[in-house]
């Protein structure tokens, strides 16, 4: 068998006619292969009549056990001047799309906004490109959501990434008991603090977080104290930090805002107090979650002595706020009903909150008389979400690394 290879085509004839079991017992597909290349060349494959052609292929086929199909395509390959060998199987692999500059330049964004959800990151590497025009965001601003997930799991991701706590909610209470209803209008807050901690029977510094219901527009204040002395000049600092005017003011059911001094305050300024329902959980959810997402994700639950309130609230309104509400995008609720009546809220859209107010209809009309929607706009592009965020983080950066000076000290 090993000279088969060097028969005559009438041999060969023979050999076919004859035989009925015979055949080529190769060690590896190699060995196998090579034989039939010796074959070909042997025959002189490319030169013989059609018929001639017919029996070496039957030939081929009864030696190696090869079939049909693979035999014509192995004389295939010798006839268009290949070697015939075994292809050498590769894995099909799919390209890499977003290249290790990609993934390094999304942990950065993730780092600089504290890890947002996938379609609010979505939107922030869109608007780099898109609106400020930053050429390392071209490729990303075609990202989906998906990938962005995905991207956040690889190892590169992971090491260039920090992550932070998630928070709790928390419950305060006054005012007429009902739900807002702002009718797409803003102007509607609403309102919840948030502790700094106790340190050895010391509370720390209160957040007072508010927050309106329809453009999510939001102002956070710090303050030693949640007595009405303390609380009530914060309060009209922030009041006068929203570019709207103010409709309406609903807390939980604590006392801090729940008494005669706020209650005076906001009838002086014609603003409609309400305090949620019993067994109506959701009544002041959007300031809540604004505690955990935006407050506790980035202060953290550390103790801070009341003492740094004054020096917190400055941070807020030079950088926080205007890092909240120009460049950190925030989910838009849409309401749905399902033919059982059962409602749901989808977020399709996100946004920022100055874009959710510009996209109301004639925003001018709810803006405050020296407030202009010129003065808005101008004050959104003067920085990127990416410059606004890493100047917020340096901001933040010194002011924890002076509370630490003063601990140490």
């Amino acid at each position: 068998m090993e000279d088969s290879n060097e028969m005559s085509l009438e041999q060969i004839r023979a050999f076919l006619e004859a035989s009925q079991e015979v055949e080529f017992l190769a060690r590896d597909r190699a060995e196998l292969y090579d034989w039939v290349e010796r074959t070909l060349r042997h025959q002189d494959y490319g030169r013989l009549p059609r018929n001639a052609k017919g029996l070496v292929r039957r030939y081929v086929a009864k030696m190696t056990g090869l079939s049909r199909a693979q035999t014509a395509r192995l004389i295939g390959s010798y006839q268009r001047g290949h070697a015939v060998q075994p292809k050498v199987y590769r894995r099909r692999r799919f390209p890499s799309r977003y290249t290790a500059a990609d993934i390094e330049l999304l942990a950065e964004v993730d780092n600089a906004h504290e890890n947002l959800s996938g379609p609010a990151t979505q939107k922030l590497v869109q608007r780099a490109w898109h609106d400020f025009g930053d050429p390392r965001f071209q490729h990303l601003a075609t990202i989906s959501v998906a990938q962005i997930y995905r991207l956040r799991k690889t190892l590169r991701y992971r090491e260039r990434h920090a992550t932070y706590q998630h928070t709790r909610p928390a419950t305060v209470a006054i005012g007429e008991r009902r739900k807002p209803d702002p009718q797409g209008r803003p102007g509607y807050l609403r309102v919840d603090t948030v502790h700094q901690g106790d340190l050895d029977g010391v509370k720390g510094l209160y957040h007072i977080n508010a927050v309106d219901e329809v453009t999510q527009w939001q102002v956070v204040g710090a303050t030693p104290y949640i007595s009405e002395a303390w609380l009530l000049p914060v309060l009209e600092a922030m009041l006068e930090q929203f570019p709207f005017r103010i409709h309406g003011f609903h807390s939980d059911n604590g006392s801090e805002f729940i008494n005669q001094t706020v209650s005076r305050l906001l009838n002086k300024l014609l603003i409609e107090q309400t305090k949620s329902r019993p067994r109506h959980s959701n009544d002041n959810g959007l300031a809540e979650s604004k505690n955990g997402w935006v407050i506790r994700k980035h202060i953290g639950w550390g103790h801070i002595a009341s003492e740094h309130a004054e020096a917190f609230d400055q941070f807020y309104r030079s950088h926080f706020n205007p890092y909240l509400n120009f460049h950190r995008p925030c989910g838009v609720p849409e309401l749905r009903v399902n033919p059982k009546g059962k409602a749901k809220r989808v977020y399709r859209w996100y946004a920022t909150p100055w874009e959710i107010l510009r996209q109301l209809p004639n925003p001018a009309q709810h803006l405050h008389p020296d407030v202009t929607l010129e003065a808005l706009a101008n004050q959104a592009a003067a920085q990127s979400d990416l410059q606004a965020a890493r100047e917020m983080q340096k901001a933040k950066q010194k002011l924890f690394a002076h509370l630490r000076r003063k601990r140490s000290a």
